[in-house]
């Protein structure tokens, strides 16, 4: 599949739309009736995008934006970065007892918006999608599981925007130094971690997981158990996840990122060989590697792996012309164009099969992802969008952080306290 250089592509310009016979006329949108979707876009509009993407991330969404509103002369996207998700999480909250203040579309996690969700504050976009004019059309749909993932209680409320996985990245010279394979199931994980701990003198950790809330819920999934309120965290199953990770933290071939936060600076500097977590890391591996050793990637090492990342969602305090003007920007962003271009820039995973199966993604210069990217996202699986879904993940987190950096206490009295506590951010 060939691929047109982004921004040569006229992906259905402001000028299309104004021929549709069948647009509201701007003034009754104006006058608050904005449920009824605008299919020419005749007058100048202004769309604000609250995110938080910094670096080349930020750079990439820029080019993107101005390339859309040079094909949508009427279209104003505003960007408005709030510097960090914790930063723009609570700018969100903090506005929605505030409708007219909120931005047109914001980035955001499915969780973070359980409450404007059932306070009716976002727009179900599948009415735009299906729309005859203005809708997705023939253009190619988004992958299905990132789609249903940002979703709320089935209303499609999102479009995935930059999304990721998770992946293993090894150091190639130590793998091949104490002739170990690249692991392909948690088994082969251990079992090679073990070697290299033991080869390097103790000198070397095998592995470990960046994300401990990703670990436990993705563990759980692989054993058929969905993360709800239900889930009983001092089951079998939950322990048997448990003492995977536990057992190589007292033994000392696992460990966790503790006061480094993310493993890749252990792993660039020697003291890690292998670390599963976030492909959209990438970037700094390879910087903080550079010079010192080959490194690689490939899929984590279990059947089902998690889809993360946020999606963009839009809030039904915008006019008609501002929803239907922020639709046509997230349908372009969506596009396989901008989609490759995204991908190759930000190392986020392409939402489109079309783009993640080519050549000229898979051939990317300067990464390694594309390559595996395919066979790590076969089978992939979203945080369900539940109340206080989001709040009781981070307490997993916690959770699994008190036990981890406490190998020599009870285990057993450690997770039955953590049943109480996890139940308490399910039910605050």
């Amino acid at each position: 599949m060939k691929f047109k250089k982004l921004g040569t592509a006229v992906l259905a310009t402001a000028a299309v739309f104004a021929l549709a016979a069948c647009g509201n006329d701007s003034k009754e949108s104006s006058n608050g009736d904005s449920d009824k979707i605008v299919t020419s876009i005749d007058k100048d509009t202004t769309v604000t995008f609250w995110h938080a993407m910094n670096g080349a991330q930020e750079e990439a969404l820029t080019k993107i934006t101005e390339d859309f509103m040079k094909e949508n002369p009427k279209i104003k996207i505003e960007l408005q970065n709030q510097s960090q998700y914790p930063d723009l999480q609570a700018k969100i909250n903090s506005t929605l007892p505030s409708p007219k203040d909120l931005p047109t579309i914001s980035q955001a996690y499915p969780g973070w918006l359980w409450n404007a969700a059932q306070d009716d504050m976002l727009v179900d976009l599948k009415p735009y999608m299906d729309n005859e004019t203005i809708g997705w059309g023939d253009q190619e749909e988004i992958r299905k599981p990132l789609l249903e993932g940002a979703q709320i209680e089935g209303k499609q409320y999102g479009i995935p925007f930059n999304k990721s996985t998770e992946a293993l990245v090894y150091n190639a010279d130590l793998l091949k130094e104490y002739g170990v394979a690249v692991p392909k199931t948690l088994e082969e994980l251990k079992e090679a971690s073990k070697t290299i701990y033991e080869k390097s003198n103790h000198e070397v950790v095998g592995a470990g997981f960046d994300s401990l809330n990703n670990y436990y819920v993705i563990g759980m999934e692989n054993k058929g158990e969905e993360f709800t309120k239900d889930l009983k965290f001092d089951s079998e199953k939950s322990k048997e996840v448990i003492d995977y990770y536990l057992d190589g933290v007292k033994d000392g071939y696992f460990r966790i990122a503790g006061s480094d936060k993310y493993l890749s600076g252990p792993f660039a500097n020697g003291k890690v060989a292998m670390f599963i977590g976030s492909i959209a890391g990438e970037g700094y591996v390879k910087k903080d590697t550079e010079g010192k050793f080959e490194y690689g990637v490939a899929p984590r090492p279990e059947k089902i792996n998690l889809q993360q990342g946020t999606d963009i969602y839009m809030f039904n305090s915008a006019t008609a012309e501002q929803k239907s003007a922020a639709f046509m920007y997230l349908k372009y962003l969506s596009s396989p164009d901008v989609q490759l271009y995204w991908a190759e820039q930000t190392g986020y995973m392409p939402v489109l099969q079309s783009v993640l199966e080519s050549e000229e993604y898979k051939k990317s210069p300067n990464t390694k992802v594309p390559a595996i990217l395919e066979e790590a996202t076969k089978d992939l699986f979203s945080i369900p969008v539940k109340e206080n879904a989001d709040p009781a993940y981070n307490e997993v987190r916690a959770i699994m952080e008190n036990i981890l950096s406490n190998p020599n206490k009870d285990t057993d009295k450690l997770i039955k306290d953590s049943v109480p506590q996890l139940q308490d951010a399910w039910n605050q």
